[in-house]
């Protein structure tokens, strides 16, 4: 071979062992802007140039900050991915009589346990979920959002309706849950069979065995189905078992933290601080929109015109909390991150579970770590397409006699089955994005029902709804 072709055959070897470590961002980037493309430029970033960083809280809790979907593109990306019944999802409806209802009713059902039958309840469930990793093996590879989300499953069902969750309703709410979630991470296509079925379940439930809180009386029975499906076997399950697989993630690749947590010799809230810096590294939200129902005043600027898109930056807002992985900063008030909103903005449709999702996170994790040490070697990123793969190393019992489990090698192959996944799943992620971005666009599933909304109002109850 000559000179010039061994170093094409040389450049070939590198390009292609490099792959791993080049082609995901290339494709991520690219990513950015066919969506920016197909999805049209719109809207005022914040952080960025119109609201920068020092706003940005003030701006996101003005009272006009209160538009949700009419009259943004974005909108029908999200009412497309959230489907079935994003008119009546709790995050998506308009300001109004209808959001009003549907809020208090959300509230009522979630204040329905005290913190003590939250902790029973979450720690009950999460054991019984551990007590069906298959056979006596001393390590588990899992993914844990996979773990997670029946977990949650379970929970939720058991807020609502007040009686443990049959293991077949369990599969529906987990096969609903983890569709939307794989759509909204590009890594699937979305399959409303799955969808379906776990409406027609509650439309069926609602209509011969009711929750013990009254659903919304301005929702027609198929409307408070889809409401029950978006807010809590959708929403609700999705993101807890999201901030759970990141905590648990952080968990088991930060070692020592991990270690301190076991030994039991750390302050009581030593744990909480490892959930918040989890939130803060990883939040559960990347860019929240609303639309401006009046003129956002500024000091020595020009107001933010009414109609406007604001777009606000989760992960670009709390980057300011740095890239070290620090839990005892949130021990001490003088160095906890000021940027740090992980349930959103009080004035402005705050998460319904800022109350207890913290408490309800430290109650998994202690069961999981009860039981197991976790170890993992993947890329930690905060839209976690891997779904988290973890090794749970069995601490006690039949499952973990003699000597510690040996789990180099299982790490090192983790490690890179972990890369090379990233390579077909990008470009796996490139292709279905650009495609159901233009299909949300083609369907215009919001602007349609808003178009077709009687009176064209988007205060009204039936616009709302």
């Amino acid at each position: 071979m000559s000179p010039t072709g061994w170093l094409v055959a040389g450049l070939a070897v590198v390009l292609v062992a490099g792959l791993p470590y080049w082609l995901p961002r290339a494709v991520i980037a690219l990513r950015v802007r066919i969506f920016a493309r197909v999805g049209g430029e719109e809207g005022v970033r914040a952080p960025g140039r119109e609201v920068p960083a020092e706003e940005f809280k003030k701006v996101y809790g003005h009272p006009a900050a209160d538009g949700r979907s009419r009259g943004a593109a974005l909108s029908d990306l999200f009412w497309y991915w959230l489907s079935p019944g994003p008119e009546v999802h709790q995050e998506h409806l308009e300001p109004g009589p209808c959001y009003d209802d549907v809020a208090r009713t959300t509230r009522q059902i979630l204040a329905g346990l005290s913190r003590e039958q939250w902790t029973e309840l979450v720690g009950r469930c999460t054991r019984r979920v551990l007590d069906e990793l298959h056979g006596h093996a001393r390590v588990h590879q899992v993914r844990l959002r996979d773990l997670m989300m029946p977990v949650w499953a379970e929970v939720y069902y058991e807020v609502v309706f007040r009686e443990p969750c049959p293991r077949h309703v369990r599969d529906l709410i987990t096969g609903n849950a983890n569709d939307v979630v794989s759509a909204l991470k590009c890594t699937g296509l979305r399959h409303m069979d799955r969808r379906a079925r776990l409406t027609e379940y509650l439309r069926a439930r609602l209509a011969n065995d009711p929750p013990p809180v009254p659903l919304p009386s301005s929702l027609t029975a198929r409307e408070q189905a889809y409401y029950l499906q978006g807010t809590f076997f959708n929403t609700a399950v999705v993101q807890m078992s999201e901030a759970m697989a990141h905590l648990l993630l952080a968990l088991a690749t930060h070692r020592p933290v991990q270690d301190r947590l076991v030994a039991g010799e750390e302050q009581p809230d030593f744990l909480d601080g490892v959930i918040n810096e989890t939130l803060q590294h990883f939040p559960l939200f990347g860019v929240a929109h609303r639309i401006t129902s009046g003129e956002i005043p500024r000091d020595g600027q020009d107001p933010i015109p009414a109609g406007s898109v604001l777009l606000f930056n989760y992960p670009e807002y709390q980057g300011s909390g740095g890239d070290v992985f620090d839990p005892d900063r949130w021990l001490r008030p003088d160095t906890r991150p000021t940027a740090f909103i992980p349930f959103g903005v009080t004035a402005n449709r705050p998460c319904p579970a800022r109350g207890f999702a913290v408490l309800t996170m430290r109650v998994a994790a202690e069961e999981v770590l009860r039981g197991y040490r976790l170890e993992s070697s993947v890329e930690h990123t905060r839209s976690l397409p891997s779904r988290g793969p973890c090794l749970l190393v069995a601490r006690t019992g039949a499952a973990a006699p003699g000597s510690p489990a040996r789990t180099g090698p299982r790490l090192t192959a983790m490690r890179l089955a972990d890369r090379w996944a990233a390579v077909p799943r990008s470009l796996t992620q490139l292709v279905l994005g650009s495609y159901m971005v233009w299909d949300a666009r083609r369907q215009g599933l919001c602007r349609n029902y808003f178009a077709a909304a009687p009176g064209g109002s988007a205060t009204s109850v039936t616009a709302g709804r």
